[in-house]
């Protein structure tokens, strides 16, 4: 189980594709004492990956200290980063603290279009130096980049590069339009491409070591199983069923592209909301309409919930737009 936890709102950078539409500190973000009594909720309910996001985490000033307590608590806390404000000393910090690993952005091999999107010049040469940070210190890191139409024919080159850098990892985070986001929702994949990008990545994960994953696109595990291509992975999306997503300022939603709040940690303790709310209960359910519905994939893959409630009119039970398979002429597995 796996949980990401917005620590601030407060950004370096303003993304266009930002989903928390992150920038300035959030009014009332939690305390260092609200977020160490939340990390210990979090692992009461179970839960073992602790992701530390953002905005930008490493602009939060207790970070190193809660990274700490998640693991005394027996968490394994990892960063989600955009790399810029990394120095040796602070990398060294955070692995002192038991910080697993670290995901850096890197949305094109054109450093242009990389500090394009993200509105900060230098963001591109930033990302890469804080890699060579990483690899200094021996903290772990992992390349995340956004999958949009202007940089898709670049996938397998960041991967290349991700390779050449020593990343354990290349996560590809497919856009979708939800915060600054929706701005530009015209660069999202519609349903060939986003099959055929997934393809191309299921296809280079057999001529590299390193993981491939891609996020908000869960039908690469069907695409995985008609390649013979085996992964650690046991479902696509997993909003609600073993992954949630908390607000700076202690909002529950069910991912980070769900633009939902289903409880407040300062009024409810957060096992508790994991394990009561109606939303996660009816996402357990795995109840779909539409062709994901009656899928032979709905339980290894079941859609992107997030993709599903924004082409919906927020009804995250829907049918996936961007799907070609369309449920398949199998029965549900």
């Amino acid at each position: 189980m796996i949980i990401s936890w917005n620590s601030t709102n407060q950004c370096n950078m303003f993304c266009d594709h930002c989903y928390r539409d992150s920038g300035a500190r959030a009014d009332q973000e939690l305390t260092t004492k609200e977020a160490k009594s939340l990390l210990e909720d979090i692992q009461k309910a179970g839960f073992k990956i602790m992701i530390f996001s953002g905005g930008e985490p490493l602009m939060r000033s207790d970070l190193v200290e809660l990274i700490s307590y998640a693991k005394t608590l027996g968490l394994r806390p990892v960063l989600g980063s955009n790399g810029t404000l990394l120095t040796p000393d602070l990398a060294r910090e955070l692995k002192k603290a038991g910080a697993m690993g670290i995901g850096i952005s890197l949305d094109s091999m054109n450093s242009d279009k990389h500090d394009n999107l993200r509105r900060y010049q230098g963001a591109w040469k930033e990302a890469v130096e804080g890699m060579a940070i990483c690899r200094e210190v021996g903290l772990p890191f992992q390349i995340h980049t956004t999958v949009m139409d202007w940089n898709k024919s670049e996938l397998e080159n960041i991967t290349d590069f991700a390779v050449s850098e020593k990343a354990v990892a290349h996560h590809f985070f497919f856009l979708v339009p939800t915060g600054r986001g929706s701005n530009i929702e015209d660069t999202s994949l519609r349903a060939v491409e986003y099959e055929s990008v997934i393809s191309r990545i299921m296809k280079k994960q057999k001529t590299v070591s390193i993981e491939l994953k891609p996020t908000c696109a869960p039908q690469f595990m069907r695409i995985a199983d008609q390649m013979n291509l085996q992964t650690r992975f046991g479902r696509g999306c997993l909003a609600g069923t073993s992954y949630c997503i908390i607000s700076p300022t202690g909002k529950v939603q069910p991912c980070a592209y769900m633009d939902m709040e289903i409880g407040d940690v300062r009024q409810t303790p957060f096992h508790e909301i994991w394990q009561n709310s109606a939303v996660f209960e009816k996402l357990r359910g795995m109840n779909y309409s539409g062709y994901c519905g009656h899928c032979a994939y709905k339980k290894t893959c079941g859609g992107c919930r997030a993709r599903a409630a924004y082409y919906h009119d927020g009804d995250y039970m829907a049918e996936e737009p961007w799907c070609l398979y369309q449920g398949g002429k199998k029965e549900a597995l």
